[in-house]
């Protein structure tokens, strides 16, 4: 599943390649011609992002509510030419305008809402470290909880559009025992956390990669300073899909198990702060 920098990446996209614009919106594959037909033809305001929840406000008090679930993308293309545009694959929306094609394919969500519906969804979820400046709800929620740090941070309504990548990596980076119960855990632990996330996901928004091994971001910072393009080699990582092999930090194997219905991947002996 996208984690939530690519949805905020996304949100910057579709909303510098088609806000100001009265665009046409369709839905090729069908399954979504009674909503494309309350957005066609308006104006598209703002793209927006909450974690992995993507809103694109349309004028008339219309929103495109999208959660694109697994398998969901969403893609922005030069138009190949004036007038209809070749459809690729199950095109779920589009979002067209004479020089751009947006098509979004297999969603776990897409919906028409109402600016209260898309409130009552910011409601739900926690903070958004690509969005807000104050992790102190998710703390909230953490300190009174019995759950592990792994699980709480896949909660969405404790900590949105953080995902399994993240997770594995900011909890190595810092040496956090990923079994420590939400209760347990130091606020100054905690601080890590949100300030850490504060800084590596926009760097995956710049990227559109996860950036968190400290010589790549070292890197991306710079680059990003200089005003340069960022030119990066395969992606690494500290731990995450690294069973079995060395930990970078101490020479122990990195382990693996499920939790909160993922793969969680961590180092057993250097790990153990709480």
């Amino acid at each position: 599943m996208p984690e939530g920098h690519t949805l905020h990446r996304l949100a910057r996209d579709l909303h510098g390649t088609f806000a100001g614009q009265v665009v046409e919106v369709s839905s090729p594959q069908g399954r979504f011609g009674a909503g494309a037909a309350l957005l066609t033809d308006h104006e598209l305001i703002e793209a927006r992002a909450h974690g992995k929840h993507l809103f694109v406000e349309f004028a008339g008090d219309r929103v495109l509510h999208v959660h694109l679930g697994l398998i969901g993308t969403f893609t922005i293309d030069s138009a190949a030419y004036v007038g209809e545009q070749p459809v690729v694959g199950q095109v779920r929306c589009r979002i067209a305008t004479d020089e751009h094609v947006g098509d979004l394919r297999g969603p776990m969500t897409c919906a028409v809402i109402t600016p209260e519906q898309e409130d009552a969804v910011h409601a739900k979820l926690g903070p958004d470290p690509l969005r807000d400046t104050d992790g102190g709800p998710a703390w909230e929620r953490i300190h009174r909880s019995r759950k592990s740090i792994a699980a709480l941070l896949m909660e969405q309504d404790v900590l949105a559009g953080v995902g399994n990548v993240y997770r594995c990596e900011v909890l190595h980076r810092h040496q956090i025992n990923p079994a420590t119960p939400g209760e347990r855990l130091k606020r100054a632990s905690w601080d890590l956390i949100w300030a850490d996330l504060r800084r590596l996901l926009p760097l995956g928004v710049a990227t559109s990669r996860i950036v968190t091994v400290d010589e790549q971001i070292e890197q991306v910072e710079s680059a990003l300073a200089m005003g340069e393009d960022v030119h990066l080699a395969e992606r690494t990582s500290y731990v995450y899909k690294r069973t079995g092999q060395e930990c970078d930090r101490c020479g122990s194997q990195v382990k693996a198990k499920d939790v909160a219905g993922r793969v969680l991947y961590w180092c057993g002996n250097c790990q153990r702060r709480s």
